[in-house]
């Protein structure tokens, strides 16, 4: 199992407890993005999809194989994004940000319910790549999720977000959220409600895809 992190206080989350023992590759501290992976998580990052940055590239090429493979792979944010453009999917500026604590509207075979409060921190979107089945979306964002067959799964929204990660990202996207005219301290406090619903559908979400 590799996981892919590249931003240091944004790791695994709730995700954790479903990874056993990784390999993490630092992507903020300079490791090389490996070559192949039994199992793939790709998590998120302030940079874009599109970004001409060589391990961008990397990342992608390594998706493409793991899925060409059938290999289980699991893509959070800019990783869905990655994972869409690896697969044959657009990524682009979104008209406008998402960040905070949305509603989605989803599939209740995979999440167990038809709709859900989740964390969003997004600027760009991607379109269904070919042979890929939709999952969710929100009011912004007509696309949030994605399979391709049973073992590929691409989440735009942040369902591994816990209390750490959250307050790891709220401290290092001051400028993103004063832009948006979001204010971080009430998304800490918003997250004391959120949260533990949020994790139930994670744990099942989560579940099902570490055993696919």
């Amino acid at each position: 199992m590799v996981v892919i992190q590249h931003e240091p206080g944004e790791g695994a989350g709730t995700l954790a407890p479903f990874l056993g023992s990784p390999r993490v590759v630092r992507v903020f501290a300079g490791d090389p993005i490996p070559l192949e992976a039994d199992a793939l998580v790709v998590l998120g990052g302030g940079m874009s999809a599109y970004d001409t940055l060589p391990f961008l590239s990397q990342e992608i090429a390594l998706l493409r194989r793991c899925v060409e493979l059938g290999r289980p792979v699991l893509g959070i944010c800019l990783g869905c994004q990655l994972l869409a453009a690896a697969l044959g999917g657009t990524v682009a500026r979104a008209p406008r940000k998402e960040i905070g604590f949305h509603r989605v509207r989803c599939a209740p075979e995979l999440f167990g319910t038809s709709s859900f409060v989740a964390f969003h921190w997004h600027g760009d979107a991607f379109t269904l790549p070919p042979g890929a089945v939709p999952l969710a979306s929100s009011e912004l964002t007509p696309l949030q999720a994605f399979r391709l067959g049973e073992r590929v799964l691409g989440l735009q929204f942040h369902l591994e977000v816990d209390a750490l990660v959250l307050e790891a990202m709220v401290a290092s996207g001051a400028e993103q959220l004063a832009e948006m005219a979001v204010d971080g301290r009430s998304l800490l406090a918003e997250s004391r409600r959120e949260l533990p619903p949020l994790a139930a559908i994670a744990e099942r979400v989560f579940s099902r895809w570490s055993q696919s």
